[in-house]
């Protein structure tokens, strides 16, 4: 009877201390987790009048000269800083006011590219209005010419994929200065394929993009 009692203690023991075990040995993180940021600080939003995205294409059998570049307008957009440092951001631009800057003194052709690209052979903005760029981690960096590094995801055309920036920046008496390095991404991975008759100088997959951000803290 002791020995059966000894038994069935012992084995509750050792299932108790698995248990306990495996609640203590599980990983904080693994394969597969989300690095996400917080909002937990104080707040800052986008000053859009000041803020904005810088764009470039190229074509391939052309010279740079036949490139073209532009803006985008910022819609909206948050800013969280923790103890004076960057915590996270989101930026929502408006792709209805993307617009070519190298053509704004030719009226015809401005607006002849400005609705190409607005239209579904490029950004199709009537279905796709938005585009964002959400941080989901911040990295303090001493190496280049780069003060932080931005991990996050870039959504554009209804497609989310992860980008990271290299960038300046800077926080100061109730402003946020954010400007990252010119980045290529890849047009085709955000479903941007469409190709240009030969003649016309095909069209090369990488487009530039340089976020600028200035955010004032609210109030």
């Amino acid at each position: 009877m002791k020995r059966k009692l000894f038994s069935v203690v012992f084995s509750a023991f050792f299932v108790t201390s698995v248990l306990i075990s495996c609640k203590k040995e599980k990983p904080v993180s693994g394969e597969g987790d989300e690095v996400v940021t917080t909002k937990d600080g104080a707040q800052f939003m986008v000053d859009t009048l000041n803020s904005k995205v810088e764009w470039k294409g190229y074509k391939i059998f052309k010279s740079e000269n036949t490139s073209h570049f532009g803006t985008i307008k910022f819609e909206s957009g948050d800013v969280t800083v923790k103890d004076a440092k960057l915590e996270s951001g989101k930026f929502v631009t408006d792709m209805t006011s993307l617009t070519s800057e190298d053509l704004k003194n030719n009226a015809s052709q401005l607006e002849k590219l400005n609705g190409h690209l607005k239209s579904g052979d490029f950004f199709e903005v009537e279905k796709f209005p938005t585009a964002s760029f959400e941080i989901t981690k911040v990295t303090p960096s001493t190496e280049g010419d780069y003060n932080t590094v931005l991990d996050g995801n870039l959504t554009l055309k209804g497609i989310t994929k992860p980008v990271q920036f290299k960038a300046n920046v800077s926080i100061k008496e109730g402003v946020v200065s954010i400007a990252t390095e010119p980045k290529d991404i890849s047009r085709e991975e955000f479903g941007v394929k469409f190709q240009s008759p030969v003649e016309n100088g095909v069209i090369k997959d990488e487009i530039t993009l340089q976020i600028n951000v200035k955010a004032l803290e609210k109030k």
